[in-house]
């Protein structure tokens, strides 16, 4: 078939359960996590090896007053002087974890440093509140990998940071979640789907910046922002096969001041996911493809779910997606409120479904639901492309 060629103007108002053969060591993982004042400082003194690197931009988030000029008040936490092996084999979970607690105990500007080389994990949490001067850096600049056995998981991540006021997430470094093995446990699970490990999740953070970053084959999702407030992702690469099943890029759930920019998504679900809760949502310059496109939802699964306003796509390029815009919600769902939604200047290529609009989601008759899921201040405007089958679908 030929491509339609279109272009408008529109506004309009196995849930499983996995045996976990580690879960005593997590916990005790998160009990030293979150006694940050009982870690070891005597040890922390004598491990420590310093160095000096800093980055700066003067742009108008307060997390960016930290420079790319050096700083020599600034202390470096590289893991290395924690033991951790970059050798491609050893588990460094514990390493990295040590690194960080001494980082967010120091009382000044902190950075931790995962310098060249392989470095595998399991799980770990970076959790604060940190004592640190300012936000405190993770620059990451060689490889880290994720433990393949999805044993190893406890909890939904692999990588989290939670409780954390001010946090830099940098580097050109790599995050290898070595999902392949894993995602056939999710491919075609119908309704008892396992939730595979977020490769990098924030969890109740303020103020935090993700930037340079590279992320490859998660187990599930690359990026999950949820409960966190002002978060800048800005000029990351996310990568795993168009046919990786649930592998979303960035997926938001009840957060404000997400801002989302220059960054290249191909993957096998919704490049950006944004569902309840979330306010003040902004995707910009976003190269997405393969993938399932900018999801709004599914909305009113559930219960007492928050609404969702002021989310607004621009500037955004979609090449060879299942699905460019789309808006889904359940019916039947309990009242509540998606508004204030604005896309514009959006480009897509060889896009199958490029605008959908769906307030009956998850059922087959539209005659037997009444919808609940309120829907108003909805425009789209100045979108062009081609398409293989109808632009809108109500």
């Amino acid at each position: 078939m030929e491509p339609l060629l279109w272009g408008a103007s529109l506004s309009c108002t196995p849930r499983k359960n996995i045996e976990v053969r580690r879960g005593k060591r997590m916990a005790a993982m998160r009990s030293i996590s979150t006694n940050v004042k009982s870690v070891v400082a005597t040890a922390v003194l004598l491990c420590l090896m310093m160095a000096s690197s800093c980055e700066a931009s003067a742009l108008d988030h307060p997390a960016r007053k930290i420079g790319k000029k050096r700083d020599p008040t600034e202390k470096v936490f590289n893991v290395l002087s924690f033991d951790a092996k970059p050798d491609g084999e050893y588990d460094n979970q514990m390493e990295f974890m040590q690194t960080w607690l001494a980082a967010c105990k120091h009382k000044g500007k902190a950075r931790v440093l995962v310098p060249m080389g392989k470095f595998v994990l399991g799980p770990v949490v970076f959790s604060g509140p940190c004592q640190t001067e300012g936000p405190i850096i993770v620059q990451v600049v060689g490889t880290v990998m994720a433990l393949p056995d999805i044993t190893s998981y406890e909890e939904d991540f692999w990588f989290q940071f939670e409780n954390v006021h001010g946090v830099i997430l940098t580097g050109t470094g790599t995050f290898d979640g070595q999902g392949a093995q894993n995602w056939k446990v999710v491919d075609n699970c119908g309704g008892n789907c396992v939730h595979l490990p977020i490769s990098i999740k924030f969890i109740r953070v303020t103020q935090a910046i993700v930037r340079q970053i590279t992320s490859l084959n998660p187990m599930g999702f690359h990026i999950g922002v949820v409960l966190c407030e002002n978060i800048r992702i800005r000029n990351v690469k996310l990568y795993a096969p168009g046919d990786s099943p649930n592998t979303d890029g960035i997926h938001i759930s009840q957060s404000t001041m997400v801002k989302v920019a220059r960054s290249t998504i191909s993957t096998g679900d919704d490049c950006v996911g944004i569902i309840q809760g979330s306010v003040d949502v902004s995707i910009k310059k976003v190269t997405c493809g393969p993938g399932h496109g900018f999801s709004v939802g599914s909305l009113g699964k559930y219960k007492d779910e928050k609404d969702v306003r002021q989310i607004v796509v621009t500037n955004c390029t979609l090449k060879d997606t299942d699905n460019g815009l789309r808006i889904k919600t359940f019916a039947n769902s309990p009242p509540s409120m998606a508004s204030d939604f604005t896309f514009r200047d959006i480009i897509m290529e060889n896009v199958k479904h490029p605008i959908i609009i769906d307030q009956f989601y998850g059922s087959n008759s539209h005659e037997r639901y009444q919808v609940h899921k309120h829907q108003g201040n909805l425009s789209i405007r100045s979108w062009s492309g081609s398409s293989m089958q109808q632009e809108l679908s109500l």
